[in-house]
């Protein structure tokens, strides 16, 4: 796949925090080291609020969150999208990232939202689980102990 844009939902963000053995953390780090990542400010800013909730605590150290906002921020390709664009999924919330992605052509949205995998995506975006990722990025996704 010779995509070079990628929008990530908060979930796979997280979860690749959250796991090392994991399909979220082998798209992460490849994209990271290969690609670009697409972010809108609302897509940013559920990210941010989502990673410092409580449940998180003993899972992700503070210095590790603000490490992953601080550089993923950093490295970002940012873009603006219209207000309350919405219709594509079955939850209206989740449609901040498919308008996102729609700002660049041939992004590829990669979730684990059933929401945002169900959608009916405009444009022929692609929207993939990150094990669908892996498979077209051809990662090898190590395996939990």
């Amino acid at each position: 796949m010779t995509n070079h844009d990628w929008v990530l939902d908060t979930h796979v963000l997280i979860s690749a925090a959250l796991s090392r053995k994991s399909s979220p953390y082998a798209v992460v780090q490849h994209l990271l080291a290969n690609a670009r990542l697409v972010f809108s400010p609302p897509t940013f800013e559920e990210l941010r609020s989502r990673i410092y909730r409580p449940k998180f605590d003993p899972y992700i150290s503070l210095d590790l969150r603000e490490r992953i906002l601080r550089d993923v921020s950093a490295c970002a390709v940012w873009v603006e999208i219209g207000p309350t664009m919405s219709g594509w999924s079955r939850d209206p919330d989740d449609d901040k990232f498919i308008a996102t992605a729609l700002q660049v052509p041939g992004a590829v949205l990669v979730s684990g939202d059933q929401d945002l995998l169900s959608a009916v995506a405009p444009g022929g975006l692609q929207i993939l689980t990150p094990a669908q990722a892996c498979q077209c990025l051809g990662l090898t996704v190590p395996v939990p102990e």
